[in-house]
């Protein structure tokens, strides 16, 4: 009995085991769309930080100016 429980624990091992590894392939054109939803990502990243930086460096200046009004 325990050699029949121990040869089905490892008959649903083995095609467990086999499946994620045929699961994660991934076509070039689904790699494609990938790559260029995560450019598009790391673009809008980057124009959401030089935005930031724009604004404080406007902050900066617009400090600057006052100064020397007074």
């Amino acid at each position: 009995m325990k050699r029949i429980a121990a040869f089905i624990l490892l008959a649903v091992l083995s095609v467990a085991g086999s499946m994620p590894a045929q699961a994660q392939r991934i076509s070039p054109q689904e790699n494609a769309r990938r790559s260029q939803k995560a450019i598009k990502k790391h673009q809008k990243m980057l124009k959401k930080a030089n935005k930031k930086a724009a604004k404080a460096q406007r902050k900066v200046n617009k400090r600057a100016n006052r100064r020397y009004k007074r």
